[in-house]
């Protein structure tokens, strides 16, 4: 089963079907995708989605102003169910706080701690919805990773695929990044970070992974804290486990 989704108009879209987890069982093929944004989908994309993939349920991460600015292009005259569901409307750090000092492990980490309640959100939507679903940020790496890490650690999933999941982006990100900067929003943005975060290298997920357990002990332990009951958490394991 082919994990990477070629599409015209986006350059990041996979599937997590397939990774195993620790009690033997595997995420099941064609239920649950990753991408970067879907805004510049061409219409033989869409049709891929809708009746190829038979997308149900797209869960857009990004903030209220990049939504306004780039919209959701055709994908807004499909049936698919669509939910804002942003990870942050502003920054994750103080204003007064030098943006420099954080890496981009800290800024996952910051992100999953005060994200959690749009973070519950998005697992609770995809425990309960009965279609498959994509999930998308910008890029498909920062916001979309922390969210691919929080779901494959509730799957069960190790964290060396977690990890591998992750530094897949590497491969595109060059691209990624290019099409980014073509928008004017996005130059202020990338302008704006520091240069080691425009990467998606294994060793940040490595250490979100173990800030996590340290914390909270586990994913379920840190979902739980998050807001995700028992309950959701059973759903989520029933629909995306084989």
């Amino acid at each position: 089963m082919q994990r990477t989704i070629d599409l015209t108009g986006c350059l990041n879209f996979r599937d997590l079907g397939g990774y195993p987890t620790q009690d033997g069982r595997m995420v099941r093929w064609r239920m649950l995708f990753r991408s970067d944004a879907l805004h510049l989908l061409t219409a033989d994309d869409i049709a891929r989605l809708r009746d190829e993939l038979q997308i149900g349920d797209v869960i857009d991460l990004r903030s209220s102003a990049e939504l306004r600015s780039d919209g959701r292009g055709p994908l807004a005259d499909e049936a698919m169910r669509f939910h804002h569901v942003p990870l942050f409307d502003g920054d994750t750090v103080q204003r007064d706080e030098n943006p420099a000092a954080y890496t981009l492990a800290d800024r996952y980490f910051l992100l999953a701690e005060f994200a959690k309640d749009p973070i519950a959100r998005v697992i609770t939507t995809l425990a309960t919805t009965d279609s498959p679903a994509v999930y998308h940020c910008a890029a498909g790496k920062d916001r979309t990773g922390v969210i691919s890490a929080v779901l494959l650690g509730l799957l069960g999933v190790r964290d060396e695929v977690i990890v591998a999941d992750y530094a897949a982006t590497q491969e595109n990100l060059d691209a990624i990044i290019e099409r980014l900067m073509a928008n004017e929003g996005y130059q202020t943005m990338l302008s704006a970070l520091p240069p080691d975060t425009l990467h998606a290298q294994p060793e940040t997920m490595i250490t979100l992974l173990d800030r996590v357990r340290d914390r909270y002990g586990s994913m379920r332990d840190y979902a739980r804290a998050a807001g995700v009951d028992d309950a959701a958490m059973i759903r989520l394991h029933r629909r995306l486990l084989a």
